[in-house]
């Protein structure tokens, strides 16, 4: 029975947010991390939905609750609830084309007006495998990155390439984060079962922490 309800023993649960335009390939970055799925055939997100998966970072089990919304304008209204509780993005374009990722500052933005300063962002530029067809260069997505003091990787989702590194990387930062205590830890009835919140400011908060038991850690 062990395995049977392993999914629910984790130490700590992070909502990350996916974003970016639409077409990028946030649903398949998703599937690919939290299924190893990935589908040639690309419909649109309608609205929002969310995958979990379990990692484990140093002795503890994170569980992440990964978000995934569609990019077109006009499902924008649900941004706040979208955006709320998130202690992780990834920010996705497609390096083949330059528009999307001339959009990450716009969704950057939104992005921080909408969350706790201590998130953590990763930049990610997808599609890296349609190397023929490559219109933003590595070095421009580096050099931005490091101007907004977030994290950079180029994934592609159809070979596998990056995807677990780049969800494990901002997974990892957050326990850190989590860790160092930047993030003030209180109690909050609202939150998911398990206990503890990780305050963000929020009282609605998804990312929770379960309460350790007498003299463990």
């Amino acid at each position: 029975m062990g395995a049977y309800r392993a999914d629910d023993d984790y130490d700590y649960l992070f909502k990350v947010v996916l974003i970016g335009d639409s077409g990028v390939g946030k649903t398949n970055l998703l599937s690919r991390f939290s299924r190893n799925e990935f589908s040639q055939s690309s419909k649109s997100t309608i609205g929002v939905e969310f995958a979990t998966r379990s990692i484990q970072v140093d002795d503890k089990v994170v569980k992440a609750q990964i978000w995934d919304t569609a990019g077109q304008e006009r499902y924008r209204a649900i941004t706040s609830a979208y955006y709320r509780g998130a202690v992780g993005a990834l920010i996705v374009y497609d390096v083949t084309r330059h528009v999307t990722f001339e959009n990450v500052e716009r969704w950057l933005k939104e992005l921080r007006g909408h969350t706790d300063m201590n998130i953590v962002i990763m930049l990610v530029g997808n599609k890296a495998d349609l190397r023929h067809l490559r219109a933003v260069a590595v070095e421009d997505a580096k050099s931005f990155a490091e101007r907004e003091k977030i994290f950079f990787m180029e994934t592609s989702a159809l070979e596998a390439l990056n995807v677990e590194n780049a969800f494990t990387e901002v997974l990892t930062q957050i326990y850190h984060v989590v860790s160092r205590k930047d993030l003030e830890i209180g109690d909050d009835p609202a939150a998911l079962p398990k206990g503890q919140t990780i305050n963000l400011g929020t009282k609605d908060d998804v990312s929770a922490v379960k309460k350790s038991g007498c003299c463990s850690g």
